[in-house]
């Protein structure tokens, strides 16, 4: 019988610790890694040859909406490509657990998120089951089949629609729906849930237009159901308390609801650039209120410039536009008539040009880059201008935009593209990632399929600020992807690779790492576009000591696993 399961071979270990790399290999027994050093001349089932590349413990994406994409895609692409290996779901309190008993509650939640997180409704239509009432039943239902690991919060949206039905996008809620609510969760978290999650910010709206159900809550009912956490180590918070920069008032809704909880709240997202690095430092204060009042509040970081990408399909960005919201929520097939309709389409476009519009930005059509038709005849203007189109055409830019729409079944992309990155953004990047009240990991996998990707977020900090710019060492940058995030969710035997610890493991080029170009793929349920960006030098992943990612394409394994509180994560800091 072999010693050991696989062992990684003459690889340069960077632990994950921060310190510095050591040239050794990795043995594997199950699930678990048994020994680091010299092991040439151990027995070993199986050999992974990593000489000349770093071997590293898996990344951990602390904010992913992968609830959904589980049922249709059990390899949680492109995370794992990327080097991902355990992922947090459930993020700003749209999670599809519980459902209770009422048919109309999973609707509305599977419309909700089809609208505020930008998943095709058919593909939540086909692509998901819908046949679990409560958060166990639906833990049940994804632990099996996974890539990578995953573990899930219990969202304060669904909770409320259960309990209060239609009601909870127009109230608050009662003492006693209260109560409710919070047997809820404490199933849940019972089950295994890994936290709670919520959301304030303007930006949420279900699909009628109303304001998501967490937005409806008082302060409170967001102090009572984090203070429920409190009964339970190893669980955190997400939170969303505003758009831009806070105000006193989210300073200290933050901190006392991670007191409460006695639970470290992490809030999305801070973008950085150099231009904005003074307001990221000014909202980082949210630390310090915390930590005054006995709580933990970090803020997580997405570590690129996303490239927003519209369409007519979605609406999503479109929709902002005042009296657009009602055209863009409209069925396909209505919403088709009426940009075929001239005085409607001519109305729809002085609305969008009026001076009034606070948008107007978003409206200057000549100006967008088309990202993506499925038309042949249209495929050399990809990368081109909507104007370029327009005017080969004989057209205006807006008609010239939405009679390619139309064509193309509303699926046509376009957009700004985003801007080449300074050393200057990202040394202001750098420097709000080595601050302790932030944290890198705000990817949204899973969601937002057709209007952004940032799934790749690890190897664009490994090509950008590791390997193109010399901003960060591979030691440090493997530290701020692995053992910070693990530590923040007290993921205790992840995030590091030392003796005894899961086997999460990538074994990645150094000289090549980075991501691919970002692509448009229709392999959703129903036929449905998503973005994808390919990974570059990450050449093997393993999950739980198997082989998932084997030059850049998935392995048949997929040993991932539910990660649940108390048994995969202890106390993470808080109390």
């Amino acid at each position: 019988m072999a010693m050991f399961d696989l062992v990684v071979t003459g690889g340069d270990v960077v632990d994950g610790t921060g310190a510095d790399r050591v040239r050794a290999d990795v043995g594997i027994t199950g699930d678990r890694i048994t020994a680091i050093g010299d092991l040439s001349a151990a027995d070993a089932g199986r050999r992974i040859d990593a000489a000349g590349k770093v071997v590293a413990p898996g990344f951990i994406d602390v904010h992913t909406h992968i609830d959904a994409q589980v049922f249709w895609d059990n390899t949680l692409s492109p995370s794992p490509l990327h080097g991902v290996t355990s992922v947090i779901a459930g993020n700003c309190g749209f999670t599809i657990a519980p459902l209770g008993e009422d048919p109309a509650h999973g609707d509305y939640l599977m419309r909700m998120l089809a609208r505020v997180e930008g998943m095709p409704l058919e593909a939540l239509q086909e692509g998901v089951p819908w046949n679990w009432s409560t958060s166990a039943e639906y833990f049940d239902a994804v632990d099996q089949g996974m890539s990578i690991n995953a573990g899930f919060k219990i969202g304060h949206s669904a909770l409320r629609r259960v309990v209060m039905g239609p009601d909870c996008v127009r109230r608050a809620a009662t003492a006693d729906e209260l109560d409710q609510m919070v047997t809820l969760l404490r199933a849940g978290l019972d089950a295994g849930g890994i936290g709670f999650s919520s959301s304030w910010s303007r930006t949420h709206n279900d699909a009628d237009g109303n304001m998501v159900p967490s937005r409806s809550a008082e302060r409170d009912e967001l102090i009572a159901l984090c203070s429920v956490l409190a009964d339970y180590d190893g669980t955190s918070i997400e939170f969303i308390p505003s758009v831009g920069g806070f105000e006193d008032w989210a300073l200290e809704l933050m901190a006392d609801m991670s007191v409460a909880g006695q639970s470290p709240l992490n809030w999305n997202v801070l973008n950085v650039t150099a231009a904005s690095a003074d307001r990221a430092r000014d909202q980082l204060r949210a630390g310090d209120v915390a930590a005054e009042r006995g709580g933990k509040v970090v803020a997580l970081t997405v570590p690129l410039t996303l490239s927003l990408r519209t369409n007519f399909a979605s609406g999503f960005i479109l929709d902002a536009m005042p009296e657009w919201e009602h055209v863009m929520l409209l069925p396909k097939d209505e919403k088709l008539a009426l940009l075929s309709d001239p005085q409607q389409r001519k109305r729809l476009n002085d609305l969008a040009q009026a001076p009034t519009n606070p948008l107007r930005n978003v409206a200057k059509w000549g100006a967008k880059t088309l990202f993506h038709t499925g038309l042949p005849d249209f495929a050399p203007y990809v990368g081109k201008t909507i104007q370029e189109l327009a005017d080969d055409q004989g057209t205006d830019p807006w008609n010239a935009l939405v009679d390619l729409a139309i064509a193309d079944d509303l699926r046509t992309s376009f957009g700004n593209p985003a801007g080449a990155d300074s050393d200057a953004d990202w040394q202001a990047r750098v420097e709000i990632w080595r601050d302790e009240r932030a944290v890198i990991g705000a990817s949204d996998a899973g969601a937002h399929l057709d209007l952004f990707v940032s799934a790749h977020y690890a190897t664009e900090v490994l090509g950008e600020a590791v390997r193109a710019r010399n901003l960060l060492s591979i030691e440090e940058a493997v530290h701020r992807l692995t053992a910070i995030p693990a530590d923040l969710y007290g993921l205790h035997d992840r995030g590091r690779l030392v003796d005894g610890a899961r086997a999460d493991v990538v074994v990645l080029d150094e000289t090549t790492m980075g991501a691919g170009e970002i692509e448009t793929r229709d392999d959703l349920p129903g036929g449905n576009s998503r973005l994808f960006v390919a990974a570059d030098g990450i050449d093997h992943v393993v999950c739980n000591g198997e082989e998932i990612v084997a030059g850049g394409t998935f392995t048949a394994a997929r040993p991932g696993r539910l990660l649940r509180s108390g048994t995969d994560t202890r106390a993470n800091g808080v109390g």
